[in-house]
Formats: structure tokens, C-alpha cells, sequence
């Protein structure tokens, strides 16, 4: 409803003001102001002598009775669910800021929450990833499946809010933040503020979001305060650096060299990097962010199919910060995957392209999204003729990708180690690559930088007794951090027993680390090592048949209190070393399917169980 004088208490000039106001002001900046409005009146009558009459002839004792409003709750609960670290990072911040201004605040992993205690909570702040095709990641999976049974209670009182992080090139996009905010509205709460999807560059977003939450459960105005983009950022990065994911450390390239041997059909880099000077830290478990290049052959040939001038100059950003066409496709902008935010901003510009059919055709836009890049669209809906200017200005960031630290720090200070599966495939005719992987196997050489950052991920780490024993699945490049794992274990001096379950495709090519894991062995950081080289058999043998052939000393290690590490492939090792788990449990423990699956539940809670899986 518009104001007019007519309709309000307020003068032209007023009416005015606010009409030009109040469209402009997200939904929490609207709750802040009434809140405001609400103390500031309050405020002012309680100030007044008794018996002073209000604007509306009421004695002001009776005007306060009025604009009093129920006592709001200064508990919070924050919860997160992170696969990779994000999550946690911004809970943290987020924590902080409203411990500063004044409200009790409880900060916990889904996995660790209880979730009887949901029904006694007023406010709640979800802060969630999306993992796969759509799933929860690891440790919100206890509570992501509590609040879709029918153990979930009604919360009528509740007020709640959600940010989702993910990642709009897969088809799920922030599907856990949906499903949390879908069932919570089901059971009866109500939005404190709406959620919030971010996309891989989630930093003003997310800083909004929060800005949004303070200012709706401030009681003073002084209160609310401010979160900017680059505290997000510091928030989610490594602690004492001025380095982040927005300011990346240009790291020195040491080493580059191929693990794979002559006539294998892989090609897999160990990068050596060297972090002097950046004041980055990082423990085993934790992962490097890279920022790559695209492939020089790939920018060319979209350049010339869109008839565009390599040379013309562009702004890349809000800062006015302007490249080359060549360079801003080559450095900053992502052109080898198909989003749907791109592809409705692109059939704006190409109405007649027929882009906005594919989109209303789900099945077709997914088959477009899963096996197209840019090239690849621009060459099937004749989209030449667009300028590069508004045709840039709708694609993302180029992401960092992250690769799993295969290095311990206190064995090689100042330095940092990947392992890298060079991708390369055809498709269409058309060579494909991996971004990154084939940037670091073709095109980066000892003395070259490489932009980089630390990605902390505390749900992978060793346990804090030394004398724990650990079991590690890591086939192919899933065993970089079981190599920071025995890295430190070997600095630190620790007792416990180790395993290591390694595959690869044939062991005379692909025996990633084979001299270093034999010498381990030999000095007993290696307790026992069990591989499995799936084409140098008849049948096929993977890591999960050599963990059922153990069965019985796998489940002896777990009664011992072992804690188990899965990393690599999601879509099928994962789930098939799962699998194996569950059968163990079942075969020498005697469990039930049911009971075998409260088991493995019962450990990912007690952080025995851990995953690290792409």
C-alpha cells in the first residue's frame, strides 16, 4: 500500500519520504526499524513525568502500555553443517557478533547437537552446505534426519533463519538449506529473516544475510553493528594471515613432477609449493585452495566463435577494475561449466536464442548443465552477436578448487604438497579438460606462482591421542592426506597403529608413494598396508574387497577404539567402503543391518568415523 495524507497520519513532505524509503529496505532492515520505533517510543514515555497526556490524549503511562512489545529472547542457537570448513567459519563469526551484542549464544555441529532439545530453542540460525547430488553433508545427517521424522516436535515458537551455501553448476543447489527451511515452516516456525542461497562466491551475501539477522534481533539500534564481505572472508580462512580466498598468497612452485610410470593411461602431479613468508599455517587434514587458469586453446576459441576483439577492455568488478577480454576469460571468469543463473541472464540478452525453452525444459537444461561448457553453448543457441561486455558481466568468478594437503607441516615447514589427477576426455569432437589439473600438468613449472589459500577443515582431523589407532581408504589420489597423516604421526612420535588401504589400476605404473610407504613400514609409522590394483587381476579388485577379506582385524581394530578416515570419490567408492563397514559390523559383530547402521552413526559422532570425499 502506498501512503498518502489521506490515508496516514503524516504530512506531505513525509508520505514523500517514506513511499521513497520504505520499497528500499530488505526484510530485516523492516524489523530492525520497528523495533526501533517501538523502543524509541517506549523509551520516551517512560521518560515523561506522571500524569504528562500523550499526542493522542492518553496519559503516558497508558500510551506506554500500548507500544510495549513482548520480551524478546536473547538465547540464540547457532548450528552449522560443513563438509569443507565454510560452514563452520561463518558460524563462528556469526557467534561472535551477536555474543557482542549481548545475547546468549549457543554454537554447535549438528552432529554434536541434541535434537530433543529443539522444542525448548526460540531462536535458531541455520548455517548449511549442500554435499553431492543434494545431501547433507556428513555431520548434519543425524539432524537432518531427526527433523524429517516423526520424532520432530511442533515449533510454533520458533523463529529461524537459514543460510545455504552451494554451488549453482549442480542441479541440487543448496537443496539442504531448502529442506531445512521447508520442514521447519511444516513444524511451525516462523522466518526470522529469509534464507539465503549463496553461490561459491559467498561473501556478500552471506555478510547481508548476517546484517540482516543482527539488525532483526537487536533491541537498540547501537546494537545491531555491521559485518562486511571481507570479515566473512577472514572468517572462513586461515586465522593469522593478511592471506585469504580473496587475497590469495602467490606461491612459489618448487616441484611438479609425474607419479605415474611410463605407459600408465594416468597422469597424476605432486606439487611441492612453498609458503614462505605468508605467515599460513595448515594441520593434515585440511586443504589448499587454487585459483587456476582456464586452457589458453579454450578462451581462444570462444573468442573467435562470438567474433569478439581479445584486446577490447572490460570492468571485471565493482571496483572498476578493467582486463582484456583475452585475459579476464583466461584469469577471472568461469567458462567451462553451464549454470542456470548464467543461462537466464544470457537468454535476456538473446531473446530469440531460444535459451528460454531450454530452461523450461528440466530434463533438457540438466542434460546442457551436466555435459556442456560455455563454447559449447554459445556454438548450439547462436548466441554470436552479443558484445563482450554484458555478455561477461553475467558469468561467476572462476572458482578456487581445493585439494586435499598431502604434507605435514612440522615434516616440511614452510611448504605445502598436492597430489593431482591430470582430467582429460573428449567430448563432441572436442578435447575437454580438467581446469586446474591440466593448468598445473601443462602449463606450471618449478620457479612459477600459483595463487593459493588454506581451507581449514576441522571434520578431518587425526585423533588427539597420539595413541589411537587409525584406519585410512584412500585409493588414488584419495591417499594424499593419509600421507600428511603419517607425516606427522612420524614427526610427533606417536604409538598408535596405522592402516592403510591403497588402490590404483596396475602397481607398476600406479603406485603413488610406493618408496615412501615402504619405508614407513620398515620403520613401523606404517603398521599395515593392504592394496588392491584393480587391472592387474582378472576380476576386479578394489579397496573395499581387501578391507572384507580383513574383516575380522578390522572389526578387532574398531572394538579397540580405532578411528577410521574414508577419502576420495564420493559417487561410488565412498559409498561401497560404506557398504563394506556395515557388512564388517554385521558378519563379526553379530549386528543387524539397523543396528550395523547406529554403529557407524554412533562413530561419525564421536568424530571415529571421517570423511573426506569429492
Amino acid at each position: 500500500m502506498e501512503l498518502q495524507v489521506t490515508n496516514s497520519p503524516f504530512n506531505q513532505e513525509q508520505v514523500e519520504l517514506l513511499n521513497r524509503l520504505i520499497p528500499t529496505l530488505t526484510d530485516g532492515q523492516r524489523l530492525w526499524l520497528g523495533g526501533y520505533i517501538a523502543a524509541f517510543q517506549a523509551g520516551a514515555v517512560a521518560a515523561a513525568p506522571t500524569g504528562l497526556v500523550g499526542l493522542n490524549g492518553q496519559n503516558a503511562t497508558g500510551a506506554a502500555a500500548t507500544v510495549s512489545a513482548p520480551a524478546v529472547s536473547r538465547e540464540v542457537t547457532v548450528l552449522y553443517g560443513s563438509q569443507t570448513g565454510n560452514s563452520i567459519g561463518l558460524s563462528k563469526k556469526l557467534a561472535k557478533k551477536l555474543e557482542e551484542q549481548g545475547l546468549q549464544v549457543t554454537l554447535s555441529s549438528m552432529g554434536d547437537f541434541k535434537p530433543n532439545g529443539l522444542k525448548k530453542i526460540e531462536n535458531l540460525l541455520i548455517v548449511v552446505s549442500t554435499h553431492g547430488e543434494g545431501e547433507p553433508p556428513d555431520n548434519a545427517i543425524s539432524f537432518h534426519e531427526f527433523l524429517n521424522s516423526k520424532r520432530a516436535p511442533k515449533l510454533e515458537g520458533l523463529r529461524y533463519s537459514i543460510l545455504a551455501l552451494g554451488d549453482t553448476s549442480y542441479e541440487f543447489f543448496c537443496q539442504t538449506g531448502k529442506d531445512f527451511d521447508k520442514r521447519l515452516q511444516e513444524l511451525g516456525g516462523t522466518a526470522l529473516v529469509p534464507r539465503v542461497d549463496c553461490d561459491v562466491d559467498f561473501d556478500e551475501p552471506a555478510a547481508e544475510w548476517m546484517n540482516d539477522v543482527l539488525a532483526s534481533l537487536s533491541s537498540t539500534p547501537a546494537a545491531a553493528g555491521t559485518v562486511t564481505s571481507e570479515a566473512v572472508t577472514a572468517a572462513v580462512s586461515s586465522g593469522e594471515s593478511e592471506f585469504n580466498r580473496t587475497n590469495p598468497f602467490k606461491a612459489e612452485v618448487l616441484e611438479n613432477l609425474n607419479l605415474n610410470g611410463r605407459g600408465s593411461d594416468r597422469e597424476t602431479r605432486h606439487i611441492e609449493l612453498s609458503l614462505e613468508g605468508s605467515n599460513l599455517d595448515y594441520e593434515p587434514g585440511d586443504s589448499l585452495g587454487v585459483f587456476p587458469e582456464n586452457h589458453p586453446r579454450l578462451v581462444d576459441e570462444l573468442i573467435a566463435a562470438m567474433g569478439w576483439n581479445a584486446d577490447e577492455r572490460v570492468t571485471i568488478n565493482k571496483n572498476g577494475d578493467q582486463l582484456s577480454v583475452y585475459e579476464a576469460l583466461l584469469r577471472h571468469y568461469e567458462i567451462t561449466a553451464v549454470t542456470k543463473p548464467v543461462v537466464e541472464q544470457l537468454a535476456k540478452l538473446s531473446p530469440e536464442s531460444g535459451l528460454a525453452a531450454l530452461l523450461a525444459d528440466d530434463a533438457a537444461f540438466r542434460n546442457v548443465m551436466n555435459s556442456s561448457d560455455l563454447l559449447d553453448l554459445v556454438q548450439d543457441y547462436s548466441l554470436k552477436g552479443i558484445a563482450a561486455t554484458p555478455f561477461l558481466a553475467v558469468l561467476r568468478k572462476i572458482p578456487a578448487r581445493l585439494y586435499s594437503i598431502a604434507s605435514s607441516s612440522k615434516a616440511f615447514p614452510d611448504e605445502v604438497h598436492l597430489t593431482v589427477r591430470t582430467v582429460r576426455y573428449e567430448a563432441r569432437g572436442r578435447e575437454r579438460y580438467g581446469v586446474c589439473s591440466v593448468h598445473l600438468a601443462e602449463r606450471i613449472e618449478a620457479g612459477d606462482t600459483l595463487p593459493v589459500y588454506i581451507q581449514h577443515n576441522p571434520n578431518f582431523k587425526l585423533p588427539e591421542n597420539p595413541d589411537t589407532p587409525i584406519i585410512m581408504v584412500g585409493p588414488g589420489t584419495g591417499v594424499a592426506p593419509f600421507r600428511a597423516f603419517l607425516g606427522e604421526r612420524e614427526e610427533i612420535g606417536a604409538e598408535g597403529k596405522t592402516w592403510l588401504f591403497y588402490g590404483d589400476q596396475h602397481f607398476s605404473t600406479d603406485f603413488l608413494y610406493q618408496t615412501e610407504w615402504q619405508r614407513w613400514l620398515k620403520d613401523g609409522v606404517l603398521t599395515k598396508m593392504d592394496v588392491a590394483f584393480s587391472r592387474d587381476t582378472e576380476q576386479k579388485v578394489y579397496v573395499q574387497h581387501r578391507m572384507l577379506e580383513h574383516s575380522k582385524e578390522l572389526y578387532q581394530w574398531i572394538q579397540e577404539g580405532a578411528s577410521i578416515y574414508i577419502c576420495g570419490d564420493e559417487k561410488k567408492m565412498a559409498h561401497d567402503v560404506h557398504a563394506a563397514l556395515i557388512s564388517i559390523l554385521q558378519q563379526e559383530g553379530g549386528l543387524s543391518p539397523e543396528q550395523a547402521a547406529d554403529y557407524m552413526t554412533r562413530l561419525q559422532q564421536e568424530k571415529r568415523y571421517q570423511r573426506d570425499v569429492y
